[in-house]
């Protein structure tokens, strides 16, 4: 008799703040296939937001409050107050309002409480700053996600399923078990074909998840049950399609959803910024042969995109026309370059002291020029930099790339530059290996959009 298929599948925020509707479209879309569902899910749209910092903006919430000592109780108590008004929303999904509000109080007066007690400990000067700062970190993330597995669990109960709350926060459990140890723990007496599982994005453990992957944690929960558990499938619910270009450049009418892609390709996207999923939760995915599906949430028709290992588009093509505009071009010019061994290990050393990755590199005889974020081209940066070597400059561009699993084809970089220069957009730098799947080209910020619908104009239609 084979053994049941397990999915694992991943909601985020935004998909989340429409939970009525994932209930129809996802979790009760077909009665005969409700169970054997691991759900993990992320907080409400907005909601890590406040209680970290705004993700792309780096305005801060209620940790840099706590971090510099203001009124962080007033915030946590101004955000219990608008998680009521979206439990109060809920109320018509099936959420036991009484239930839900005690809950989530419950674990705000503790968090006040607890980050009371640590301040305390701050204030004292014998314990390390950076720990305890830390560990305020992750006690404040962990809350968006109790938030919503718990209502999501609550709704499905009292619709009449077997649901299960799989609280991944450790808030009840003081052992010290690692994340892969409190995931096999959570889920050793839990079986995901006869109740309807959700679980956390957040999870705790000793080595800290929020140190290696920061904002990225609950894909990487995500990966780390799909794996545990040796799931069949990961899925990925998001508001939108992976498809050949962003709509509101391109156009609704111009693009159109990629159906089969590789972890590769994955890759390079997360390089540039947007992300099917976090680089780091998808290696392990890949190394276990686990493939990831991508559903946009309010098209459940529609089946996805398929990322698999061993995919290769069987007809040479480019998938996707993506890019940044918020990367700087970092320039080191130096007459000393031409011809010395390991003068670029120069650079990347300085760049590792920053914690600095770049996206993309070109290099001539004394020129070397590097892409890197524009969060991270900072004046400490520049100036260990110059310090170094002759000349240094920093200048705001655009990366516009095209990307797919096969795209090795006599010409196409021609119809690529020519697609470039018939629209008057200059080629500041051009970049692409031998493997083929990433044609990267540097251009004027403010030529960001143009580039893209002409590269989607001649590789993708």
């Amino acid at each position: 008799m084979s053994t049941p298929a397990l999915r694992v599948e991943k909601i985020g925020g935004t998909s989340m703040s429409r939970f009525p509707e994932i209930i129809d479209n996802i979790i009760l879309r077909n009665a005969d296939d409700i169970y054997g569902r691991i759900y993990v899910v992320s907080a409400y749209s907005g909601i890590t937001n406040e209680l970290l910092e705004h993700k792309k903006t780096g305005q801060p919430g209620i940790y840099q409050l706590f971090k510099e000592q203001q009124s962080y109780p007033r915030k946590l108590l101004a955000l219990r107050d608008h998680l009521f008004t979206l439990n109060e929303a809920l109320v018509p999904a099936g959420l036991d309002l009484d239930e839900a509000n005690d809950f989530i109080s419950d674990h705000i007066d503790l968090t006040i409480n607890i980050l009371r007690s640590m301040e305390n400990v701050l204030s004292s000067g014998y314990v390390s700053q950076k720990a305890l700062l830390l560990a305020a970190r992750e006690l404040l993330a962990s809350i968006g996600e109790m938030h919503s597995a718990y209502n999501s669990a609550n709704i499905l109960k009292n619709r009449g399923y077997s649901s299960t709350f799989v609280d991944l926060s450790g808030w009840e459990d003081s052992r010290q078990l690692t994340i892969d140890e409190r995931i096999k723990d959570s889920f050793k007496s839990i079986d995901p074909f006869s109740t309807i599982c959700f679980a956390t994005g957040y999870t705790k453990g000793t080595e800290g998840i929020m140190r290696e992957f920061d904002r990225g944690y609950s894909e990487v929960t995500f990966s780390k049950v799909a794996v545990l558990l040796d799931a069949q499938e990961a899925i990925i619910h998001k508001e939108y399609h992976l498809c050949s270009g962003d709509p509101l450049i391109i156009g609704e009418s111009n693009i159109h959803p990629v159906c089969n892609t590789n972890f590769d390709v994955a890759d390079q996207l997360a390089d540039v910024g947007m992300e099917a999923i976090h680089p780091k939760a998808s290696k392990p995915l890949e190394i276990n042969n686990i493939p990831i599906r991508v559903k946009n949430a309010f098209d459940p028709d529609h089946s996805g995109t398929l990322i698999t290992k061993d995919f290769i588009a069987p007809r040479s093509k480019v998938e996707i026309v993506t890019g940044s505009n918020k990367v700087m071009i970092v320039e080191i010019h130096d007459t000393r370059m031409v011809g010395e061994v390991g003068f670029d290990l120069r650079i990347m050393q300085i760049l590792a002291k920053h914690q600095i990755s770049y996206i993309s590199k070109a290099t001539n005889a004394n020129t070397i020029g590097m892409i890197i974020n524009e969060r991270d081209c900072k004046a400490e940066l520049l100036a260990d930099l110059k310090e170094k070597f002759e000349l240094v400059t920093c200048n705001p561009v655009a990366i516009v790339c095209a990307i797919g699993s096969n795209i090795a084809q006599p010409g196409i970089l021609a119809r690529a530059a020519q697609s470039l220069a018939t629209d008057n957009i200059n080629i500041l730098a051009v970049s692409q290996t031998s493997r083929q799947t990433n044609m990267q080209f540097i251009v004027e910020r403010e030529q960001f959009n143009q580039a893209q619908r002409a590269l989607h104009g001649a590789l993708c239609m």
